[in-house]
């Protein structure tokens, strides 16, 4: 019997470069919020994890959901159109109400001068963005983090 690694388990991999790649992100779109730029470094580091955590949860959720509808956790190692396409529709979904939460009725954070507005929506389009490029970039890289794990 083969030996079996955390890292035969999908939610692993998405979930790590989930982290790895949101993390990035945060960092380069704090120039279009309101607060962040001038914010102490430290303060600046702490907000910026603390969101790269809530993206891990959208993430995880959002594969769940395509796992469903792809009727596999596995479906990350040979991804067809509908669970990408589910994917990333839950993943807007989410980001687009915890936007529109965070910055209209919670006044958690607030936009900058340079971040461009989705019109009729108001919500940032930097966070939308974030939301079909990084799952773009964590498939291919989950898939293949989760193929080298898989004894052939």
């Amino acid at each position: 019997m083969a030996k079996r690694s955390v890292f035969d388990t999908p939610e692993v991999p998405v979930a790590l470069f989930g982290f790895l790649l949101n993390f990035v992100w945060e960092f380069w779109q704090v120039p279009l919020y309101g607060d962040i730029p001038d914010a102490p470094h430290w303060e600046a580091v702490k907000t910026c994890t603390i969101a790269t955590f809530g993206d891990v949860g959208i993430v995880l959720v959002a594969f769940w959901c395509a796992a469903v509808a792809g009727r596999s956790r596995h479906w990350i190692a040979s991804p067809a159109t509908k669970t990408i396409a589910t994917f990333l529709i839950v993943g807007v979904g989410i980001t687009l109400i915890a936007e529109y939460l965070a910055t209209e009725v919670w006044d958690r954070w607030s936009y900058g001068e340079l971040m461009p507005i989705l019109p009729g929506l108001g919500i940032g389009v930097s966070p939308v963005l974030q939301w079909l490029l990084v799952p773009l970039a964590l498939i291919p890289l989950s898939r293949r983090m989760l193929c080298a794990a898989s004894p052939t």
